[in-house]
């Protein structure tokens, strides 16, 4: 990694370049994040997850750029076209939209309306057009004509096509519109008469400066869009883009001149403001996506960190009215001891009997808690529940259901329930989410938990990496019983992944769990590297080493 790369991140960061040096050090040696974070605090300077996460993110996004930067230097050489300054402008730019637009005039193109005038041999009419000389252009233009150039209108147009090109290839005038529409930038909206939704109106006739608009209604808007429902520009006045170019480009005040104005009109419409627009609204929806996610991250992390209830004896509700309520009883590990069907709500209105399954179930199972999810009837099953004189003294909790149906069609959950059907699977899983939040909640895609708004419309690559460094940052923060933990659970855990989780669980079943940390060791597949990632996050009580239910690591237990 080139120096000024380093710097960049420093600054960035607002951490010294030595740290940077570390984090990438570290991850080069295969460190996970949340082993970084709380084992090699005296490397990094006691950098915490979000740096670093910011930290190499940044060192990803400048590994991209220098592999751009090669194939871009390749390219242009081999079109003998790199000049000294050409590449020490590549060499030195640390942004890739920069990048691209140095690139852009020796990008090899499909066939655009200045390719076809260059083919007809109207380059040089262009040249001297574009330098503005003090000569009609119109009798320049008849020297051009030819069996395909059939007029000097035809002539000018092709010229004007080239020049045309050639400004929206213009670095400077690039970066120039850019921090117009930075500063200036409408985003609109109409509504499509064909496509009309009500859930639209707001955006039926809206415009709002771009820098000002919220995450949330940039989202609304390009989804409006993508259904069919409006259409969306962004842009700055012509007028205003015109004046801009007309400053860089135009020198002379003559005929030639004029061509070159109307050829800035034409690159304007035609060229600059379709790419810089669509520039736009692709970084517009970049921003609203990490706003977004932000969101997603912060509410998922508090869910998963909620506060366990912990081991007792539960009996867990999934509510409904005309299919009853799905009823099943967990022991104090969330293993499934029965299960059954109430019908307490119209239509069947089956209050007594569904009083006295209750009843018998808690006396059977000697159940301490009671979890009703908060979906159909939510309110009314927990309403008739603290009526119920056998719930007396019971720890009774509404438990937010968002994600038991995905988790009861999953794989996971046929894999642990294969003989029970998706009912009996989602209400196991509202019961466990009260007893150990974090353990159940890692069975189910992050995204479907129903965390945030927009799930469906942000990057989903992104919103998955974003949501999953959470689920590892929580796994991790909390540590995991190696003994009682779920495969994925532990697939959770830094340096283990679900490979390796699968190994540790055929040797917990085969071994009689583990009885200390070192027996890691043992496992298929888990070396050296692996053990050193993961150790000091597994927790294994009742071990003979104290240390071992601890968070202490193995390589520091003789200190």
């Amino acid at each position: 990694m080139k120096n000024k790369y380093i710097e960049n991140i420093s600054l960035i960061a607002a951490v010294s370049e030595k740290q940077v040096r570390a984090v990438m050090e570290l991850i080069e040696e295969g460190g996970t994040i949340p082993f970084i974070a709380r084992y090699r605090k005296e490397r990094t300077g006691n950098l915490d997850e979000v740096v670093l996460l910011q930290i190499k993110d940044k060192l990803s996004y400048f590994e991209t750029l220098e592999q751009r930067k090669e194939y871009i230097l390749n390219t242009i050489k081999e079109q003998d076209k790199l000049t000294a300054e050409l590449e020490k402008n590549i060499n030195d730019t640390l942004e890739l939209t920069v990048l691209e637009d140095l690139y852009l005039p020796y990008k090899p193109k499909r066939k655009t309306r200045a390719t076809k005038a260059k083919e007809l041999g109207l380059e040089p009419l262009a040249t001297k057009i574009f330098m503005q000389v003090a000569q009609s252009p119109e009798m320049m233009a008849e020297d051009f004509l030819t069996d395909d150039v059939l007029s000097v209108a035809d002539a000018l147009q092709g010229a004007r096509d080239i020049i045309a090109e050639w400004i929206s290839e213009d670095k400077d005038v690039r970066d120039r519109i850019r921090k117009s529409f930075q500063r200036d930038a409408l985003l609109t909206s109409t509504v499509n008469a064909l496509q009309k939704d009500e859930k639209y109106r707001d955006y039926f006739e809206y415009s709002e400066l771009l820098k000002n608009a919220p995450s949330h209604r940039i989202l609304a808007i390009l989804r409006g869009e993508q259904e069919g429902v409006l259409r969306t520009d962004i842009a700055i006045e012509p007028e205003d883009a015109h004046e801009v170019i007309d400053r860089l480009i135009l020198k002379n005040n003559n005929a030639c001149a004029d061509q070159v104005s109307l050829a800035i009109e034409e690159c304007y419409k035609r060229l600059l403001k379709p790419s810089i627009s669509n520039e736009f609204k692709n970084l517009a929806k970049e921003k609203a996506d990490e706003e977004a996610i932000k969101v997603f991250q912060e509410n998922l992390r508090q869910l998963l960190l909620s506060a366990p209830l912990g081991q007792v004896p539960t009996l867990a509700l999934d509510p409904g009215y005309r299919t009853g309520c799905k009823l099943v009883v967990l022991d104090k590990y969330g293993m499934l001891l029965a299960k059954d069907t109430i019908f307490p709500h119209p239509p069947q209105s089956k209050s007594a009997e569904s009083s006295d399954r209750i009843r018998y179930y808690i006396d059977q199972y000697k159940v301490e808690a009671i979890a009703i999810g908060n979906g159909t009837a939510g309110r009314e099953t927990e309403e008739f529940v603290r009526s119920l004189s056998s719930a007396k003294g019971k720890r009774i909790f509404l438990i937010n259901e968002s994600g038991a149906s995905i988790y009861s069609a999953s794989d996971a959950a046929r894999e642990e329930f294969p003989n029970e059907d998706i009912t009996v699977r989602g209400a196991v899983s509202i019961g466990r989410r009260l007893m150990d939040p974090l353990a159940e909640l890692v069975k189910i895609d992050p995204k479907s938990i129903g965390v945030g708004q927009y799930q469906h419309d942000v990057d989903q690559k992104k919103l998955k990496d974003s949501l999953d460094q959470v689920v590892e940052s929580c796994v991790n923060q909390v540590g995991v019983n190696i003994n009682t933990a779920s495969k994925h659970l532990l697939s959770y855990v830094a340096g283990v992944g679900p490979k390796l989780a699968e190994n540790i669980i055929s040797f917990r079943t085969s071994n009689g769990g583990f009885h200390s940390r070192k027996q890691l060791m043992e496992v298929p597949k888990l070396g050296k590297s692996a053990f050193e990632q993961c150790a000091g996050f597994l927790r294994i009580p009742d071990a003979g080493n104290p240390l071992d239910t601890s968070s202490v690591h193995p390589e520091r237990y003789t200190l």
